[in-house]
C-alpha cells in the first residue's frame, strides 16, 4: 500500500475513533433553557441568621422569574466550613449555589487546614448586601463619643471588656480589628451568640459591644445602649446623625458583615452569567430595596469581577487581622 494511503487511512481511522468518543459523552445542557428543574441554595449556617435572611430573600423572587423552585439548604457546622465544603464538591452545573457572609473570608483564617480553597475552589457570582454594625456601649460607661472610649480604654488597659458571639466569630473578628486599630487592651468575653453578647451588654456585664445595626438601633433608641458610631465608610441612611467610627475618632477603620453568592469553580461562564443576570433582575427592585432596607441592609449587585476582587482582598484582610490580633488557627 502507497505510503500516502496509508497515512490517509490511519488518519481518517483516528477521526472515526474520535468521532465516535464524542458522541459518546453526554450532550451539553441547552444554556438558553436554564434552568430545567430546581435549584439548591446552600447556606453553610444556621436558619434565622443573616445569611439565611438574605437568602431567602433572594430565593423567592428568583423562583417566581425562573419558574423553578430555589431551595435554600441550612448547612451549618464548624464556624460555616461544613457547608462551604459541600458546596465546593458540588456538581459544576449551575444548579448549586452558595450564599454566605463575611465568615467565607473570615473561616480559612482560623482554620488553615480546610479541604477547600476560596479562591481556588469557587466562582464569584455577586456581592448581594451589606450590613454595617454600630460601636455601642453601655450608658454607665463614661464616654460620649468614639475619642472619650478610646481615650478611656488606653487610661484603663484590660479593665473595659467586648461581648462577642463566639471565638471566631463576625463579632469577634469586627472587635478585635476596632482594638488593633485603635491600640487598646481590651477584654475579651465570648458568649454563644450575638443575642446573648447584646443582652450582656444591656445588663452591664460588657461595657462594649460591636454588632449589626439591625440588633443595635432599637437598644439605642430605648436607651439601653449607647451608639458612638457606625462601622461603614459612610454614614447610614438608618442613623444618619451617627458618625462613621472612622470620621469620630479611629481612622480608616471599616467594618461590614456583607453577603455574597459563589458556584463551584467548574461551572460554565454561560451559567455564571445567567445565575448573575437573574439575580441582579431580582436585586434591582423597588420591593427588595424596601425588604433589605428594613433589615438594615445596603445592596449591592456588583459584577462577577467585582466580587472576586473584593472576595480576595477580604481573605487577604482577615488573614492580617487574625495575625495581629494574636488569635490563634485552630
Amino acid at each position: 500500500m502507497p505510503a500516502n494511503t496509508d497515512r490517509n487511512l490511519k488518519l481518517h481511522l483516528c477521526a472515526c475513533i474520535a468521532g465516535a468518543l464524542f458522541a459518546a459523552q453526554p450532550a451539553p445542557a441547552d444554556i438558553g433553557k436554564f434552568p430545567e428543574r430546581p435549584l439548591r441554595m446552600i447556606v453553610p449556617l444556621a436558619p434565622g441568621g443573616g445569611s439565611d435572611i438574605v437568602a431567602r430573600m433572594v430565593a423567592a423572587p428568583l423562583s417566581d422569574r425562573w419558574g423553578q423552585p430555589v431551595v435554600v439548604d441550612n448547612r451549618p457546622g464548624a464556624g460555616s466550613t461544613v457547608g462551604t465544603g459541600l458546596a465546593a464538591k458540588a456538581a459544576p452545573d449551575g444548579y448549586t449555589v452558595m450564599v454566605s457572609s463575611s465568615s467565607m473570608a473570615i473561616s480559612p483564617a482560623l482554620h488553615p487546614k480546610l479541604d477547600f480553597d476560596m479562591r481556588r475552589d469557587f466562582a464569584p457570582v455577586t456581592l448581594l448586601a451589606s450590613q454595617p454594625s454600630v460601636l455601642a456601649v453601655h450608658p454607665s460607661v463614661k464616654a460620649q463619643n468614639v475619642r472619650e472610649l478610646v481615650a478611656l480604654a488606653k487610661a484603663q488597659p484590660g479593665k473595659l471588656a467586648y461581648g462577642s458571639a463566639g471565638v471566631g466569630s463576625a463579632t469577634h473578628l469586627g472587635s478585635e480589628l476596632f482594638r488593633v486599630n485603635a491600640q487598646l487592651d481590651l477584654l475579651h468575653v465570648p458568649y454563644k451568640s450575638a443575642g446573648l453578647a447584646t443582652a450582656a451588654a444591656i445588663s452591664g456585664e460588657v461595657q462594649i459591644l460591636l454588632t449589626n445595626m439591625a440588633s443595635a438601633l432599637p437598644q439605642v433608641k430605648a436607651g439601653r445602649l449607647r451608639g458612638l458610631g457606625v462601622t461603614s465608610s459612610k454614614r447610614s441612611s438608618l442613623a444618619s446623625a451617627m458618625p462613621t467610627v472612622a470620621e469620630a475618632g479611629v481612622p480608616g477603620f471599616e467594618y461590614a458583615t456583607w453577603y455574597g453568592m459563589v458556584v463551584p469553580a467548574a461551572t460554565p461562564a454561560a451559567l455564571v452569567a445567567q445565575l448573575h443576570a437573574g439575580t441582579l433582575a431580582v436585586l434591582n427592585t423597588p420591593a427588595m430595596r424596601e425588604r433589605m432596607q428594613g433589615q438594615g441592609l445596603e445592596i449591592h449587585g456588583t459584577s462577577r469581577q467585582e466580587f472576586g476582587k473584593y472576595l480576595s482582598a477580604e481573605l487577604s484582610r482577615w488573614q492580617q487581622v487574625v495575625k495581629a490580633a494574636g488569635i490563634e488557627p485552630q
